[in-house]
């Protein structure tokens, strides 16, 4: 028997979890009137498990480009020819610095972002852990780091130095992550996460949407997520690059992309779920209604290699909305 919206609802308000028969019964749900419905549920979810705040978060692109790992969406893959800048790591002045933007914007957390498989480099280890060092005894926002597939040395150091979140996604359901990545397994993401786990890290994991999926692998996806005990659930969506073998994808529709959203939430009760890369495309004039969908958190400011909005708009939405910004 098909369960009412209403019903499963009032489940996850009750304390209990979806199974993933009930979840698919959700996504089954057609229909703008539906979608609102499904939103409607997710909100008053949201509102219980994660209250009025909404976490802020922002990332520097510290390293960029040349990346050996051929995910078919990113901008930053050397296996296809994109205008996306190349640089080695920032100097340490330059990372403080954004940092400093970051927090002047309102933002709780840092992200510094590093592309490639991983961070090998012994001198640039060093360097990613000094400036994590600064900005945890500053104690003005909160470091995180995301520099690929992470070895227990590699967590060690960035424990020692004083990080408390790792963020490293799954992009996808296991299923489906064979069509968008061939150099390194689905498995190895796991391995950093059990990693980074393992030091006691914050895990910020997630994906991006609209790479060709279908629902039933978006719930895949989510379970995979729920069965890893992650923290953040980051959702991105598709901003399809020139030059990778998706920019021919047309962006989902947003009332699919607030669907994405609420389902979501209704399965990761207790997660934070932010809006990151390509909420612009995925949602266009709909933004703000993404909190209403169930998120509690956002990425504000530019993504890695494309521009995101003025933070104030942001900020403001959030406020009209009758929530309230967390600066940590």
């Amino acid at each position: 028997m098909q369960n009412s919206i209403s019903s499963l609802g009032e489940k996850v308000l009750a304390g209990k979890l979806l199974n993933q028969a009930e979840a698919s019964q959700l996504a089954e749900k057609k229909g703008p009137e539906r979608v609102f419905d499904l939103m409607y549920w997710a909100n008053k979810i949201r509102h219980k498990f994660k209250g009025e705040t909404v976490d802020l978060c922002a990332i520097v692109n510290a390293k960029s480009g040349r990346c050996s790992e051929d995910c078919a969406f990113c901008a930053q893959s050397s296996w296809y020819p994109t205008e996306a800048p190349a640089y080695p790591l920032l100097e340490n002045e330059e990372l403080l610095e954004s940092a400093r933007k970051a927090f002047a914007s309102k933002a709780g957390r840092f992200g510094i972002v590093t592309s490639g498989r991983g961070l090998v480099n012994q001198k640039e280890l060093d360097r990613v852990c000094q400036v994590i060092s600064t900005l945890t005894s500053q104690g003005q926002i909160s470091p995180c780091a995301s520099l690929g597939l992470l070895t227990p040395e590699t967590a060690k150091a960035l424990k020692k130095a004083g990080l408390k979140s790792y963020h490293h996604n799954i992009e996808t359901a296991p299923s489906f992550y064979p069509s968008i990545c061939t150099t390194h397994p689905f498995e190895a993401r796991l391995e950093t996460i059990q990693t980074a786990k393992a030091q006691g890290f914050r895990i910020c994991s997630g994906g991006i949407f609209g790479l060709g999926e279908t629902m039933e692998q978006r719930i895949e996806m989510a379970f995979t997520l729920r069965e890893l005990g992650v923290d953040s659930v980051p959702i991105n969506f598709l901003n399809p690059i020139p030059g990778t073998p998706l920019e021919g994808r047309t962006p989902l529709p947003p009332l699919e992309s607030l669907k994405i959203i609420a389902l979501f939430r209704f399965i990761l009760p207790q997660a934070d779920i932010r809006t990151c890369g390509g909420r612009e495309k995925g949602l266009r004039t709909l933004q703000p209604m993404m909190y209403l969908a169930g998120c509690n958190g956002t990425m504000i400011g530019n993504y890695l290699t494309t521009e995101g909005r003025n933070p104030e708009v942001d900020i403001q939405e959030i406020k009209d909305l009758g929530l309230v910004p967390r600066v940590e």
